[in-house]
């Protein structure tokens, strides 16, 4: 029985929660963003995943204790229950294999296996190319559970080289203009891709805090990243390109009274206010998730009998229906009889 309950997925014939936001005894984490990942007793993940949500646990508990945020008696440091891509393993009745999803470094797709059949849950994916992470596969399944966040025909992101190039042009402009160019970039995934983008065209970087400590990570994976140097107020003069999170709403400590340009990284890029929503001077449509074409290609690829839709816009599932695919949107609290 699968179920959904607390924006929360839960399969009851393996004990087993799916990106659960609350505290559980065993749950898969598909990926190390904070709305996917959170602390459980057991986490199962891959080991690539497994570093970088210790990191990013170890981060969130310094910065609570600064703000005396932490309680009394902290949570116990959680365990992690790792697999690597495409290794099985039998979890009572059913096989389980973790493959790659694309998103960000170490992410992972959940394949469930049982005498009813294939059921797949991909989490957030991108088909399109990646410097920074394992490319997406797509495996056959009878039942699909999918992300479709950008699920409606507008969002169809420019090829990637397009997407590169204007990267490239906005910080090459902007430190001909004497203006130190700013990127907004979730510090896990978007801002290493940034950083590969712009070390490829050989523009200097200089990189916040959270996007330091996550590059480690993924230098310690593996993967080759551009010289950087890590943000501090005294050096920095704005000769560089400047990789923000962008929960830093306000400019850097470095470059107050001095010229500047930001730019916001994200497929909401392609909705005709973002530049004025995200108060930037440009938005680029870099996007860590599939667009709505890839969607389509990916259904087309795992030929699934039925479709499940979550984290995404509702109407996705008449434009499916359309197209002839058996397509559903998960409700609160819905259960489903699936392997």
């Amino acid at each position: 029985m699968f179920s959904l309950a607390e924006r929360s997925l839960y399969v009851s014939d393996l004990d087993l929660w799916i990106d659960s936001m609350r505290p559980r005894a065993r749950c898969y984490v598909s990926h190390g963003h904070s709305d996917h990942a959170r602390e459980h007793d057991t986490i199962v993940t891959t080991p690539v995943n497994a570093r970088i949500c210790a990191s990013r646990f170890e981060r969130s508990i310094a910065r609570a204790k600064q703000t005396s945020l932490l309680p009394e008696r902290p949570r116990p440091e959680c365990a992690f229950e790792e697999h690597e891509f495409n290794e099985p393993w039998s979890d009572g009745e059913h096989t389980l294999t973790l493959f790659p999803a694309g998103h960000v470094l170490g992410s992972a797709q959940l394949l469930i296996e049982g005498e009813r059949g294939r059921f797949v849950y991909t989490g957030d994916f991108k088909l399109a190319r990646s410097y920074t992470c394992e490319p997406a596969e797509v495996k056959k399944c009878d039942v699909l559970l999918m992300e479709c966040t950008f699920g409606r025909p507008q969002y169809v992101f420019p090829s990637r080289d397009e997407v590169e190039d204007a990267i490239v042009s906005f910080a090459t402009k902007a430190l001909e203009d004497g203006c130190a160019p700013v990127f907004n970039a979730y510090s896990l995934g978007k801002a290493q891709e940034a950083m590969a983008i712009l070390g490829k065209a050989g523009i200097p970087i200089t990189v916040h805090g959270a996007v330091h400590a996550m590059a480690r990570v993924y230098e310690a994976a593996g993967v080759q990243l551009p010289p950087y140097e890590r943000y501090d107020a005294v050096t920095y003069d704005g000769t560089r390109a400047l990789i923000w999170p962008p929960s830093g709403k306000t400019l850097p400590k470095a470059l107050k009274g001095k010229p500047s340009r930001t730019a916001m990284l994200t497929g909401w890029a392609m909705d005709k206010n973002a530049t004025f929503r995200y108060g930037v001077d440009a938005c680029i449509p870099l996007s860590d998730h599939a667009d709505y074409d890839a969607l389509i290609r990916y259904i087309e690829l795992a030929q699934p009998e039925k479709v499940l839709l979550n984290h995404g816009w509702k109407d996705f599932v008449w434009r499916l229906r359309r197209l002839g695919i058996d397509a559903t949107y998960l409700e609160p609290y819905e259960q489903l009889a699936l392997f």
